[in-house]
């Protein structure tokens, strides 16, 4: 009895390994991330008048790699998920889906501006990372 209380004990003492952790691409905080990044992506390069804000973006990308370490993340847990070309075009239609819901797509294209110019006046994550000329 002594034996199992010790191994318990000593199973508990020890912290969760990277293994045990769900994929990176689950991660709520990472997928909320990327896809504010993707979101700001789309509408910079569908409307002239929003510019990106370079700097910002790579803080933010750089403070996304900086939590999935601290939350016990290897470098090739991050790299495998900068690598995954399936998860990036899942996320991609996400995005492309929101869009056109809120009225942009290639056929609104108007609609890319009025979005981002949203997201930067409700000072959303996407939003933080543009500038409307």
């Amino acid at each position: 009895m002594m034996r199992r209380a010790a191994f318990c004990l000593a199973v508990l003492a020890f912290p969760v390994s990277a293994s045990a952790l769900p994929p990176l691409h689950e991660n709520p905080t990472v997928v909320n991330g990327f896809y504010a990044i993707g979101l700001a992506d789309e509408l910079r390069k569908n409307c002239g008048s929003i510019e990106p804000r370079w700097f910002r973006a790579y803080n933010f990308l750089k403070s996304l790699e900086r939590y999935a370490r601290e939350a016990g993340y290897t470098e090739a847990d991050i790299d495998a998920l900068t690598d995954n070309k399936a998860e990036k075009e899942k996320l991609r239609q996400r995005i492309r889906k929101d869009l056109a819901a809120r009225g942009a797509s290639q056929k609104t294209p108007e609609g890319y501006c009025t979005v981002g110019r949203e997201e930067i006046a409700k000072d959303t994550m996407a939003g933080r990372l543009l500038r409307a000329n």
